[in-house]
């Protein structure tokens, strides 16, 4: 089968490689669509801690093709989607409840073989069933967004909150969705893209903005005056992480959700977060959510087909990684059986 794997950081190409065999309580799955995330471009760029060679891709699902021994509850021809997040389950963070603070975190597509490949191993324990009436591709979308539903579960949004979500790539674009249904009173998105402020006040926006540059803050607080109950930080950028605490209200709460390189540094001033009583949170993955994501898609409460920009075959993934986004891009999606 073909596979895309990481060699070595900054080493990325597409490989002819064995199926895999299902061993005890696993899964085989015909990968029907990957999406790529940003993770994998740090991954690729060694800024994101990860175990090459191995197959990237952690945002997937697929049709059960085999399982192996001992699996319960899961046929051939069953569609499903992957939590790429298996845990240990006894560290003391596991025991807490905060299991994606698991000291032994293993991550498909990132420490274990993961979906740029025509096939998958799955455990049993990270597969969610979905309904055969879904779109093949509709499957992929499970992991990002139950990481914003995590998100949005941190940032605690009531009804009639004001919210700011800072960047407009496929997180601030589901949590602007996740903060409507959730009651936000005004949902304000930033992103320097036009086509991308168009597309979130489509999906459920009431305004955006352009919030990059010196006057950026401004533009954004003319829109939220007095500032946001909430700001979600999905960018992922120093600029944007700095921003967020200049829009938050006095007693506001800023979630950083976007994954910002290791070791890049962003300057804040203490005095702004003490007088002002801010609460800055981290967002971190997806534990227990994996499930009610997959629920929101099939509902249609999600909409995510509008967050496709293209579908490309494996062969174009190299390029498509090693790259940053083309102007205007929310998410690719590999269709690994594309011709």
């Amino acid at each position: 089968m073909k596979a895309v794997r990481l060699d070595a950081v900054g080493q990325i190409a597409l490989h002819e490689v064995a199926v895999p065999v299902p061993g005890p309580g696993e899964l085989l799955i015909r990968v029907e669509a990957c999406g790529i995330c940003g993770t994998d471009r740090h991954l690729y760029k060694g800024e994101f801690p990860c175990t090459p060679p191995v197959t990237l891709g952690h945002e997937y699902s697929g049709i059960v093709e085999r399982i192996g021994p001992g699996v319960t509850g899961f046929v051939p021809g069953d569609r499903i989607t992957a939590d790429p997040n298996i845990v240990c389950g006894t560290c003391p963070q596991c025991r807490l409840g905060r299991v994606n603070l698991c000291q032994n975190l293993i991550a498909l597509g990132i420490r274990r073989d993961g979906g740029f490949a025509e096939y998958a191993l799955v455990p049993q324990a990270q597969a969610f069933a979905l309904p055969a009436s879904l779109p093949p591709d509709h499957g992929a979308f499970c992991e990002p967004l139950a990481c914003c539903i995590h998100a949005l579960d941190i940032a605690a949004i009531r009804p009639g909150d004001s919210v700011i979500v800072l960047g407009g790539g496929v997180i601030g674009l589901l949590c602007v969705q996740l903060a409507a249904l959730a009651g936000a009173g005004r949902v304000v998105l930033s992103t320097r893209q036009a086509a991308r402020r168009a597309l979130a006040e489509s999906l459920g926006a009431d305004a955006s903005a352009d919030g990059s540059g010196p006057d950026g803050t401004e533009r954004l607080l003319a829109l939220v005056p007095g500032g946001a109950d909430v700001v979600l930080e999905c960018a992922g950028v120093g600029e944007t992480v700095a921003q967020s605490l200049n829009l938050a209200r006095s007693g506001g709460t800023v979630v950083i959700v976007g994954v910002m390189p290791g070791g890049e540094k962003v300057t804040v001033e203490p005095l702004n977060i003490l007088t002002r009583e801010l609460r800055i949170l981290g967002s971190y993955i997806n534990p227990f959510t994996h499930r009610r994501a997959a629920d929101l898609i099939i509902s249609g409460a999600i909409r995510v087909e509008p967050l496709i920009s293209r579908r490309i075959a494996l062969a174009e993934v190299p390029e498509a990684v090693a790259n940053p986004p083309r102007s205007g891009e929310v998410k690719v999606l590999i269709v690994p059986h594309q011709r």
